[in-house]
């Protein structure tokens, strides 16, 4: 949410300090809210961001996720698909790849491997989320044990924990459940 805020995805107009890359950010953004289903006003050109901001949420967290479960089996491979390599040795290799930390490099790793999944030319992976709450997301993946990631029923729980209190929230409301 602060990352989108901060660029004024819902607003109107961009900011007059946005840079023109953050203005053509910007435009991706609401392209792709609107393909979510945000909706723009007409009127007054704001929009809603609300399954923006949960799109955005869901795939850093789900792309540093898998960057783990990869990196916890063995799977993390370099682009060149010559070795696979540990989260340590991303963070080793960050500065020389162009990448802010070990967790971006093993998360673009990641999504090389799995462009289906990940789409890499997603806008919403060109976001770069505030430090302050990117270091908690690291921290709650970083502190997950390891066993967590090697379990054959692993990934599974871990959808279903993700899920859990919108799974709720649709139960309690007694609305037929459709795909959104």
């Amino acid at each position: 949410r602060a990352a989108i805020e901060q660029l004024g995805v819902g607003e109107s107009t961009p900011y007059s300090h946005l840079s023109p890359a953050e203005r053509e950010l910007r435009r991706k953004l609401r392209i792709h809210g609107r393909q979510l289903g945000d909706v723009r006003d007409s009127k007054t050109e704001s929009q809603e961001t609300v399954r923006l901001i949960e799109e955005v949420a869901y795939e850093h967290w789900h792309r540093m996720l898998f960057a783990r479960f990869l990196a916890e089996n063995d799977l993390l491979m370099l682009p060149d698909g010559s070795v696979s390599v540990s989260l340590k040795e991303c963070e080793d290799l960050a500065a020389e790849e162009g990448a802010r930390n070990g967790w971006e490099l093993a998360s673009r790793y990641a999504a090389k491997m799995l462009p289906q999944i990940f789409r890499p030319d997603s806008p919403v992976f060109e976001l770069v989320l505030p430090p302050e709450y990117e270091l908690k997301l690291e921290k709650l993946v970083a502190n997950l044990p390891s066993e967590v990631f090697t379990a054959s029923d692993s990934l599974g729980w871990v959808y279903q924990f993700w899920q859990a209190k919108r799974k709720d929230e649709i139960n309690k409301s007694g609305v037929k459940i459709g795909a959104r």
